[in-house]
């Protein structure tokens, strides 16, 4: 029988999808509430792997990743993305928008291995964690780079996401010395 230990740290992240820089500044504040600062922000992607988001948020989407500085257990994985969810129907909720859905979070963490995200849907790679929620490694980092499998978004696979989690990864690399 094994002994169990506490899980590494982790870097907590979440990517926010939206085409209004005030829903970005919003959630970011969200975010820091519950996660602490914010240790790391990508610049803003092109969001155009996919129009799968259009008719709920309209077009000229952009993605920007956050990483936080704070503590963050990734056993509370569904819960959190219960939070994120909360959230965005909160900021939904103000009607400054006009889309449904004016902000989309995708929160996960990042290992020194992987990068694990939430979803609400099930599928054939993913991991149900409870209360109905899931997870899926989305990438995994070998032979000194990000590598996606069958599975991974396009997005996901673009070499400047890459650039960014590499930075994560050393990032949190450099906390845990």
């Amino acid at each position: 029988m094994g002994d169990t230990r506490e899980h590494p740290p982790v870097l907590p992240l979440v990517a926010v999808i939206t085409r209004y820089a005030d829903a970005l500044d919003w959630a970011r504040d969200k975010c820091v509430a519950a996660w602490g600062p914010v240790l790391l922000e990508s610049p803003t992607f092109s969001f155009v792997e996919t129009s799968y988001y259009d008719a709920t948020m309209g077009p000229g989407l952009g993605k920007t990743f956050l990483a936080f500085a704070g503590d963050y257990d990734p056993g509370e994985l569904a819960t959190v993305k219960h939070q994120t969810n909360a959230w965005e129907a909160e900021y939904a909720a103000l009607g400054r928008h006009p889309e449904s859905r004016p902000l989309n979070l995708d929160p996960g963490y990042l290992t020194a291995a992987k990068l694990v995200l939430a979803s609400t849907k099930d599928h054939a790679h993913r991991i149900y964690l409870g209360q109905g929620m899931y997870a899926e490694i989305t990438l995994f980092y070998k032979h000194k780079r990000w590598q996606a499998h069958e599975y991974t978004f396009p997005d996901y696979r673009r070499d400047d996401y890459h650039e960014f989690f590499t930075k994560c990864r050393n990032a949190l690399k450099r906390r845990a010395n």
